[in-house]
């Protein structure tokens, strides 16, 4: 192309453009920037009152409470293991040391054992007892000016209070506990590593033995391991009545109470163990075990008499009195009161051992209950307390 005609072409396209500045470039990028920060600012991203957070009015936000999250076991939780360990988790961090005096949650009724932080948020209580089974627990976390406080100084507003309940003691941890503090005619041998405090009411591995050789059948043949029995509630009764609680045969928390304290401190329970076998058999009879040998043998009884029978099975005394009261109706309709009945065990109904004076003994006579001479009632009846075993063997009469 002729230099003419390529002049001609950039003519049609308008004059060539200016250079640009580089430097003028940079300060236009430095404009752009400054403004995009001034929005930055205003929008309250990154400056210096970034953490005041904001209504969409733009008034400052209240700063949030501090409070309790939540606690592990939950409020109204049931069946709670009792060696189990307690959390009460925050809104806010906790100071990274708790102090001697540091304000902390509590139990009631009480159990030892001690509270730290186990993580930035959350309290922990380690117990360094057992929880004692079928208790409800009541968790209190304390607020106020006295109360727990926050990494930063805030307090809770007011007290929280949780309640759970402890999971019933197993069968088999409460013969074991029965065997090892004397009240029951076995004993139990533990193996494996031994139990920690907290564990204390939870089974162990180990093996149970009868006290004494030679025990009647009659009632070896009422134990079952693991197993609600009349040997497990008789014991229950005896320990019952000889602390002053209220006997029902059901280990309740008054009871692991005492056998986990007698258990720790090694006490044994010091009374005989007694049994009482009764043979409808005739002549009709009685025999009484004291400590796995027969003391008293072959004594003479009178059962019920037609329409009254005896009911056999095996029952606990559960009224020990030396004199009683017994009115009622015979089967031929008669009534009877006899104002003072001596030596009286009751152990089914108005069913009892005692004495009363008879031409004879050795048949069904009574209205139920087992009669002996008031010289043979008066030397077993210090051996039949609340608590001991009476079985009743032989066939029907009537």
């Amino acid at each position: 192309m002729k230099k003419n005609q390529a002049l001609q072409g950039l003519a049609a396209y308008g004059p060539p453009p200016r250079r640009v500045r580089p430097w003028l470039m940079v300060a236009a990028v430095l404009l752009v920037l400054a403004a995009g920060a001034g929005s930055w600012y205003a929008a309250g991203r990154g400056s210096p009152s970034a953490s005041v957070s904001r209504h969409s009015d733009g008034g400052p936000r209240p700063a949030r409470p501090f409070t309790v999250a939540a606690t592990s076991p939950a409020g109204g939780a049931t069946g709670v293991a009792s060696d189990t360990p307690i959390t009460v988790r925050f809104s806010a961090p906790l100071p990274k040391v708790l102090g001697a005096d540091a304000p902390v949650p509590t139990l009631d009724p009480p159990v030892a054992g001690s509270w730290r932080r186990s993580n930035r948020f959350t309290l922990e209580f380690r117990p360094s007892a057992s929880f004692i089974p079928s208790t409800t627990e009541t968790l209190n976390i304390p607020g106020g000016p006295a109360g727990v406080r926050s990494a930063a100084g805030k307090a809770l507003g007011s007290t929280d209070t949780v309640s759970f309940t402890i999971a019933l003691g197993s069968e088999e941890r409460l013969q074991q506990l029965l065997a090892l503090t004397g009240y029951i005619p076995l004993t139990f041998t533990p193996s494996g590593p031994a139990r920690t405090p907290a564990q204390a009411a939870m089974p162990q591995a180990g093996t149970f033995d009868w006290r004494w050789p030679g025990l009647p059948g009659s009632l070896t043949s009422l134990w079952v391991e693991g197993e609600s029995s009349a040997i497990t509630e008789g014991a229950v009764m005896t320990l019952e009545s000889q602390s002053g609680l209220a006997v029902d045969a059901t280990a309740g928390p008054k009871v692991w109470v005492l056998l986990l304290d007698d258990v720790a401190k090694g006490v044994t329970n010091q009374a005989p163990s007694t049994y009482v076998d009764v043979s409808k058999v005739l002549p009709e009879s009685l025999t009484l075990w004291v400590n796995g040998v027969p003391k008293f043998q072959d004594i003479p009884v009178n059962t019920g008499a037609p329409g009254a029978d005896t009911t056999a099975g095996t029952y606990e005394v559960f009224e020990h009195v030396t004199a009683s009261e017994m009115k009622g109706t015979n089967p031929d309709g008669t009534t009877y009161d006899d104002p003072n009945v001596p030596w009286a065990s009751y152990f089914n109904g108005g069913d009892a051992l005692h004495g009363f004076v008879r031409a004879a003994y050795g048949s069904p006579q009574s209205n139920g209950c087992v009669e002996m001479s008031v010289a043979n009632a008066g030397a077993t009846w210090p051996f039949t307390p609340i608590g001991t075993l009476v079985t009743v063997e032989g066939p029907t009469v009537g």
